[in-house]
């Protein structure tokens, strides 16, 4: 058994990650700026929690002593820049300096492995890097980080795809996707945009992360994934999974599920990769899971009903 800090548990991701240390008799903390709150995943309801941000720069080594690992889950991306936010400056806080600032806290507080997770579009094609400050910091995030690694502190980034999954809050997002495939909301209309990306369910990641706990190469960065499809095959699973009738079609138009500011790597472009295999099976984690994850929060937004 290992006390491992979950720092972004009460994230989606980071509240199945919980879930599964939990369930394998690991001892879980969380980390969060704020809470407890109603609104927290149930995963993490009453667990012990280390109130704190890591993005503070005078926060002290001190309250993460007695950790054995870190599993950083709360990295920001596009979706938390908030209107008025300087970019850079958020960039900077959050990822470029913040997280290795706190790798280096979790690494002076005498924490052994340290597993970020981070995105794929640095690694996958690092000329985005060049040209989009969010994968710039995301890089700057993964390599600060990692560059930490010694003989005693293992750090390693898994830079994973689109996730596929869902909390509690997330459900009701989902609802609203799965009553469009169905017809029963008068707009938007029913196509997908052009263009694609691998997804990934958050279970197949889950257990990557596990793995890379246990026995994950110190300064090494893991790209992970699982399906390549295009935004109109996600959105026919989606359909598929809801029960719908629907063929969805392709429209080159901006679409408010899969809005443009989203798409990295630009609409109609397609992200399309085959993970390493033999780091696949070192991480040992599960392919072709998407249609079952849909499936499964299908299930779940019907018991919502």
């Amino acid at each position: 058994m290992s006390r491992v800090l979950v720092v972004g548990a009460t994230g989606m991701i980071g509240s199945h990650l919980a879930a599964d240390l939990l369930a394998r008799g690991d001892e879980v903390t969380v980390m969060s700026r704020r809470g407890p709150f109603d609104r927290d995943p149930s995963a993490v309801a009453g667990l012990p929690r280390l109130l704190g941000d890591y993005t503070d720069a005078d926060a002290s080594p001190r309250e993460l002593e007695g950790f054995d690992a870190v599993v950083f889950a709360a990295g920001n991306d596009i979706r938390h820049v908030a209107e008025g936010d300087d970019d850079a400056a958020f960039w900077e806080r959050t990822q470029s300096v913040g997280v290795p600032r706190f790798a280096a806290r979790a690494k002076a507080a005498g924490v052994a492995r340290f597993v970020q997770l981070g995105s794929y579009y640095h690694q996958l094609n690092p000329q985005w890097a060049e040209q989009l400050p969010y994968v710039a910091a995301r890089r700057d995030a993964d390599e600060g980080a990692r560059a930490l690694s010694d003989d005693s502190f293992a750090s390693m980034t898994l830079n994973p795809p689109s996730i596929v999954g869902a909390d509690e809050r997330a459900l009701r997002r989902y609802a609203r996707m799965f009553a469009w495939t169905r017809g029963e909301l008068d707009e938007p209309a029913l196509f997908a945009p052009p263009g694609g990306t691998n997804y990934m369910s958050v279970r197949s990641l889950s257990q990557a992360v596990l793995s890379a706990l246990d026995r994950g190469e110190g300064g090494r960065a893991y790209l992970v994934g699982d399906q390549n499809l295009t935004y109109r095959e996600y959105f026919q699973l989606l359909a598929d999974a809801a029960g719908s009738s629907a063929v969805i079609e392709e429209r080159d138009e901006e679409h408010p599920f899969q809005p443009d500011r989203f798409i990295v790597q630009g609409r109609g472009a397609v992200i399309s990769f085959e993970p390493d295999a033999a780091e696949q099976e070192l991480l040992g984690y599960e392919r072709d899971d998407v249609a079952r994850a849909l499936a499964e929060i299908a299930d779940a937004v019907g018991r919502m009903r």
